[in-house]
């Protein structure tokens, strides 16, 4: 079996970093313009530089997000930015607009060209086309079974076929949507997604003044807002319909996202490699970070679909530390995150074997040396008594 890719997103360098140290292989990002998520920290160019090379040093991938779909305005220094980017080593640009993917075969010819879920590729025609233009990779479109994903392999073997696997879903076609520039006059197609589709709305009848709540549950009705997906028990069936890339979406969702949900896919992509079977704790592990309950979308069969769901958010555990040393003689130094307090027991999340080792606090050194029972200071540097050799990079989180 070819080597398979975990690829996780990256909307700020501590997520990339914290990508990398919980097991991707690969992450993809974005600079200041040309992508679509423009409301994440993003890079500029000198860190673009920085974090392709941080990400090469560790035998890793980086790639660059230009998946707008642009309009003319768009173009100015396009050209330049590309080129930089060729200079620079991306291992690939991820690009939806056909007017680009032609300017980059021009001006940045040995930059590899993967097609973005933006693009809809959903049949083999299409993909063929795409590849006959040079594009390396299509990141397939999310409307796609399992079936025809296989179909599209076994037509074109030599073309790179990614996918998403877990993360927020769009209820418009392959992300293709005018809700938010029509509601909030920002262009969700440049970068400026309002999640207008997470908004509650009502029913009003014509003649009627009064509004009419269509009720699904206490909260109101979401009737455009999607459940997230979650095909980590499904990933051998994925790679044997001919996926090489497995894609997390969040590049606008929290570090302790990218570490628990890169950590779940690492362990379980590497029990598929391994020929080894799906260790189903990994269902309840992705419960612990901030999600809306799960589907499957279209992968499985037709009748799988992309479930209406209200807008909150649950989750499990809450992020508690982030540890920013080696533990020593049987303590650790920690950046708190979210309030805990001496007798709370804490859990590790950790890519070593002390994952999900759980322990009492039982003493909290704060910066001044002096014994606290109760962490309230957010992001304060502190020390904590733990019985396990931990790693700067692990994460400690509580049941909520």
């Amino acid at each position: 079996m070819k080597k398979l890719e975990l690829l996780s997103p990256a909307g700020s360098s501590e997520k990339l970093k914290t990508a990398f140290y919980f097991g991707a292989d690969a992450c993809y990002f974005a600079g200041k313009k040309y992508g679509l998520r423009a409301f994440s920290d993003n890079f500029d160019e000198d860190e673009l530089e920085q974090y392709i090379t941080y990400a090469h040093n560790l035998g890793k991938k980086a790639y660059i997000t230009v998946n707008i779909l642009a309009h003319n305005s768009d173009f100015e220094g396009l050209s330049d930015y590309l080129v930089y980017l060729e200079k620079i080593g991306a291992d690939a640009i991820i690009v939806s607009d056909v007017g680009i993917i032609n300017l980059a075969r021009k001006v940045a010819p040995n930059l590899e060209i993967h097609l973005s879920t933006q693009a809809n590729c959903t049949n083999i025609e299409s993909a063929r086309f795409w590849q006959d233009l040079g594009v390396k990779r299509i990141v397939l479109a999310r409307e796609l079974s399992l079936k025809e994903i296989a179909q599209i392999k076994d037509a074109l073997p030599d073309l790179e076929l990614e996918a998403f696997v877990h993360g927020a879903m769009c209820i418009s076609y392959s992300g293709r949507c005018l809700l938010s520039n029509y509601l909030c006059k920002r262009d969700s197609n440049r970068g400026q997604c309002a999640q207008a589709c997470r908004f509650e709305y009502y029913l009003r009848e014509k003649n009627r003044e009064d509004e009419m709540t269509i009720q699904q549950d206490e909260r109101g009705t979401y009737i455009l807002n999607s459940k997230d997906m979650n095909m980590i028990a499904h990933l051998k069936e994925m790679a044997g319909a001919g996926i090489e890339s497995f894609k997390i979406e969040g590049r606008m969702k929290t570090s302790y996202y990218v570490a628990n949900v890169t950590n779940a896919y690492r362990r379980a992509l590497d029990a598929v490699e391994k020929g080894e079977p799906f260790d189903e704790s990994l269902l309840a592990e992705l419960e612990k970070s901030s999600h809306r309950h799960y589907t499957t979308g279209f992968y499985l069969d037709e009748q799988d679909r992309e479930f209406i769901e209200s807008s909150l958010p649950v989750s499990t555990y809450d992020f508690i530390a982030n540890v920013l040393e080696n533990s020593h003689d049987g303590f650790v130094k920690v950046e708190m995150r979210n309030r805990f307090r001496v007798g709370d027991t804490l859990e590790v999340l950790s890519p070593s074997n002390s994952f999900n080792k759980t322990f009492e606090v039982t003493q909290i050194i704060n910066s001044s040396g002096e014994n606290i029972d109760d962490a309230l200071k957010v992001q304060e540097i502190l020390t904590i008594a733990c019985p396990y050799n931990l790693s700067a990079g692990d994460i400690l989180r509580k049941k909520n």
